[in-house]
């Protein structure tokens, strides 16, 4: 059983920062690969960075530059670092696990973390 707890959300005015984490439970996180999807009011949720289980990492072009996905697999841990963050921004802020169960994809999600960008 996998179990994903996003945390580090919130209130912060634009052109500020926030971290955010995501802690995995279970003994798959190390072959896993990781995301960062976001969804706001009335918006279909959207990818917004992915890192693989060799490390690799993308970003939807909204973001390059300002934010920065990293995985800690000692830790089971996955962050979002955002920097010159905008009201376009604000979204609920869910992080993703995908592996391969007996050949096929699975893929897990937590409960959300709220992000408002606003002055």
């Amino acid at each position: 059983q996998v179990r994903l707890v996003e945390s580090g959300g919130g209130l912060v005015q634009p052109g500020g920062s926030l971290r955010l984490s995501c802690a995995a439970s279970g003994s798959i996180f190390s072959v896993a690969n990781m995301g960062w999807y976001r969804q706001a009011p009335g918006k279909e949720r959207e990818l917004v960075a992915v890192i693989t289980s060799g490390f690799s990492s993308n970003y939807v072009d909204s973001v390059k530059g300002r934010f920065t996905i990293s995985r800690d697999n000692a830790k089971n841990m996955v962050y979002l670092q955002m920097n010159s963050l905008k009201p376009e921004d604000t979204a609920v802020y869910y992080c993703r696990l995908d592996v391969v169960q007996s050949g096929v994809w699975s893929h897990y999600w937590g409960q959300g973390t709220q992000v408002t960008v606003s002055s």
